[in-house]
């Protein structure tokens, strides 16, 4: 009896314990990693760091200098040296740590061994960046960040700045206008690219932009959205009456632009310019995003007769993405498929756009017209994507790099209420006024009376 007595006081705690942790570990990650897996990671990563690092072949032949020194202190063999490393930081995700490379390693070379220090230390995924000429940071991941994606609480973001996802390294995803003026986003029926396009909005409805929209799908779209939309087509004949006035726009920016050129001798060079970013802030003409929701159906034509319009349409399109930047025009173009098969000027529209993201796809052709031409390893990452995780996709750009990242989910009603109330930011452009969508007002109800009135009596 005092065995089994002194069995259920040691073994029913330690059995809640471990049931409470596998519980946690399965439903709640970043409670199991803060409490247990970071713990372990950091045993386990202190312990064995140098043999870890010399079974990845990331150790160098010690100097002379330490050869002579240990041997004049110690008895001790002379181990080859690994890199130094920095002060462990945990983070609510995983670990971070900085190392400096020993001369004659480069980055690609602790790159290589990234799945290697996974499985050593007992995290999910290691990621390697480079800080500075020498010095590497390792992000340690404790656990799948994409399955269950939860914004970081403070994000940089700032003008032209939107922070629309989580990347698989647990860092925000930034839609920087900026820096990639022109996005290709593609995705099959409930991949979650409808989401993606939201959080756009609805991070952009606050600042200083104008927003017009194309929505080819009579506006199911973009119209919770027209609140904050400066103009709206829901049909490719609405389409091709707002293409011409954006093209207008942009040229009276680029006649202001050159305005500006015309070079005075005692001009300061700061104030030489070849966009609108170089003109006095009170000069600047307000930045313009155009939504272009499925694309494919300003491509299509059923007659002889819209193939000049739809002509027309795509070299306006083309126009906006070669010359748009520097007038402060970006495009934001989403669709299904995209490729040659569209028709005249597809392929050229496409090889336009900077950005790539794309989601889950139904074949291969589609992912590789997203990302073959710019990142060819990203295709076979795009095709695994499973329809059980909708908003998960892979973003990439032209410089070769891509990622997988995950959209949070955001409420259709909470997305057009920030629109709603961000609605007074809506710029004056003339120009676009004919295309601005009739939003009707809410009735604004009385409320009820405290005391119910009373016949006065005489």
């Amino acid at each position: 009896m005092t065995d089994l007595t002194t069995l259920l006081e040691v073994g029913g705690p330690v059995a809640a314990l471990g049931g409470g942790a596998a519980y946690a570990r399965a439903k709640h990650p970043g409670v199991y990693w803060s409490t247990v897996g970071l713990p372990i990671s950091t045993a386990r990563l202190l312990s064995s760091y140098g043999s870890v690092m010399e079974a990845c072949g990331l150790t160098v032949a010690p100097s002379r200098l330490r050869m002579l020194a240990v041997k004049a202190t110690t008895r001790r063999e002379v181990r080859p040296v690994p890199p130094r490393r920095g002060i462990i930081r945990p983070t609510s995700t995983g670990l971070r740590l900085r190392l400096r490379l020993a001369p004659g390693q480069e980055p690609a070379d602790v790159a290589a061994s990234a799945e290697r220090l996974r499985h050593a230390w007992g995290v999910h995924a290691v990621y390697v960046s480079t800080i500075k000429p020498g010095v590497v940071e390792l992000r340690l991941v404790g656990f799948d960040v994409l399955r269950r994606v939860r914004m970081p609480r403070k994000v940089d973001a700032g003008f032209l700045q939107v922070p629309v996802a989580l990347r698989e390294d647990a860092m925000p995803f930034v839609r920087d206008y900026r820096a990639v003026p022109h996005q290709l986003t593609l995705g099959a029926t409930l991949s979650g690219k409808s989401m993606y396009l939201r959080h756009l909005i609805a991070g952009l409805a606050p600042q200083p932009v104008a927003l017009v929209g194309i929505d080819c799908k009579r506006g199911v779209e973009l119209a919770p959205f027209a609140a904050r939309l400066s103009a709206l087509a829901t049909d490719p004949e609405q389409a091709a009456e707002l293409l011409p006035v954006l093209v207008r726009e942009m040229e009276d920016r680029y006649d202001l632009i050159k305005a500006r050129q015309g070079i005075a001798p005692d001009t300061p060079d700061e104030e030489i310019t070849s966009d609108i970013w170089g003109l006095p802030e009170h000069e600047r003409p307000v930045p313009v995003v155009l939504f272009v929701d499925e694309v494919a159906e300003l491509f299509l034509v059923a007659t002889k007769k819209d193939e000049e319009r739809r002509d027309e349409m795509v070299t306006q399109l083309i126009r906006l993405a070669q010359l748009g930047r520097a007038a402060g025009i970006y495009l934001e173009v989403c669709g299904q498929r995209f490729g040659a098969e569209l028709g005249k000027g597809a392929t050229m529209l496409r090889a336009q756009l900077t950005g790539r993201v794309c989601h889950r796809v139904n074949d291969e052709a589609s992912a590789k017209m997203a990302l073959g031409d710019i990142a060819p390893e990203a295709v076979s990452a795009t095709c695994a994507i499973a329809p059980e995780r909708p908003g998960l996709a892979v973003a990439g750009d032209t410089s070769g790099g891509w990622s997988r990242i995950r959209t949070p989910y955001l409420s259709l009603s909470n997305a057009a209420e920030t629109c709603r109330e961000s609605a007074h930011l809506v710029p004056d452009l003339p120009a676009l006024k004919p295309f601005q969508p009739d939003v009707a007002v809410r009735p604004v109800e009385s409320p009820a009376p405290v005391v119910e009135p009373r016949p006065a009596t005489v």
